[in-house]
């Protein structure tokens, strides 16, 4: 009798079966990098549905394949090896949070909305801001007890049509946003940012005139704004112009915006307008008192520095690190998975100077 012939199992690729994931992570990759090019919260809400799908088969299969008891111990294997790890990079990085993403698009172009930042922390301020080269300037007596009374270094530079001073010439539902002159000849004046915010947030907009404030009024304050007018290129193909602050003069020193300066991260203060989280944005001058430092920062794509628009000048104890390194995209997963899927404002709009 003929043998009887035994199939031997494929080896290499050939013992490769298709697997059903490998288009669920195929897909939500092309979903994510759809929702990082479009900015749609309709993709963004597809792409939370997909992680949770695929993490789910994933869990799935791995139960069907290997069993419940091997494959939650399996995940708490890979959970303490992170953990592990992290503990490990922060040492090496003298930080508690070495990494963090990028959630808006107020640092374009030098970074983009959704990039994974690495960060480095910092121990020393007095070092750190002599070997980047940040201007420095020393208060102390009356002046510093003005600095502390911040609230007066709320004011914004803002266009109005020429031939109706009472409107602003482009006033946009969002105060964060640049105040852009599509068209129409204009002049600027200086304007509250908490009153600004606080009709736009009623939408009563035609009471903005009731926000313009005397170009005096900053001659008694620790802080003085000076602004330029700039191109914001829309990813469309349209070219606006666009207030923005130029530099800031602090006790008679001049400082001009400087893009080689590092990029910190820190957390928002509770009375600050910014939501509470943590903001990405370029260091541009620090006040010093004593040992104490408090830093003037600024997002390379918005107008106004961080503290014109009510927020209180950084701490250095609110510093978590400065951005050593980043790697694009990869930071969606994060933003993705803490629902913050909403369009985001300015993302197609670029201040060029």
């Amino acid at each position: 009798m003929p043998r009887k012939q035994i199939k031997e199992k494929p080896e290499g690729k050939a013992a490769m079966k298709f697997s059903p994931l490998w288009v669920l992570y195929a897909l939500l990759a092309l979903t994510i990098l759809a929702y990082a090019a479009y900015n749609n919260a309709l993709i963004g809400m597809v792409a939370v549905a997909l992680i949770v799908v695929t993490l789910a088969v994933e869990f799935r299969t791995s139960v069907k394949e290997e069993g419940a008891k091997k494959s939650i111990y399996e995940v708490g294997i890979a959970l303490v090896a992170v953990l592990v790890a992290w503990v490990i990079v922060s040492f090496v990085l003298e930080t508690s949070s070495p990494l963090n993403v990028v959630a808006s698009c107020s640092m374009l172009p030098n970074l983009h909305r959704g990039d994974l930042v690495v960060l480095h922390g910092i121990t020393n301020m007095q070092e750190f801001l002599s070997s980047h080269h940040v201007p420095v300037v020393n208060m102390t007596g009356s002046g510093l007890s003005s600095f502390y009374n911040i609230s007066r270094e709320w004011l914004v530079y803002l266009p109005y049509y020429s031939n109706n001073p009472s409107s602003l010439a482009a006033f946009n539902t969002n105060p964060f946003t640049p105040f852009v002159v599509r068209n129409g000849s204009y002049e600027v004046g200086l304007y509250d940012f908490r009153c600004i915010a606080y009709y736009s947030y009623r939408g009563v907009y035609s009471y903005f005139s009731r926000c313009e404030v005397n170009q005096t009024s900053q001659e008694g304050a620790p802080i003085k704004y000076f602004y330029s007018v700039e191109k914001l290129y829309a990813a469309n193909g349209t070219v606006s112009n666009v207030i923005v602050t130029e530099s800031i003069k602090i006790a008679n020193v001049t400082i001009n915006e400087n893009y080689s300066n590092p990029i910190i991260v820190y957390a928002t203060a509770p009375n600050d307008s910014y939501p509470k989280s943590d903001i990405i944005h370029r260091l541009v001058a620090a006040v010093r008192d004593g040992n104490n430092y408090y830093l003037l920062t600024k997002g390379d794509n918005n107008p106004y520095f961080d503290l014109q628009v009510a927020n209180y000048p950084v701490n250095q104890s609110s510093v978590i690190g400065y951005v050593i390194g980043s790697v694009p995209v990869l930071g969606y997963v994060k933003i993705l998975l803490s629902g913050q899927i909403s369009s985001v404002a300015g993302c197609n709009e670029t201040i060029v100077r």
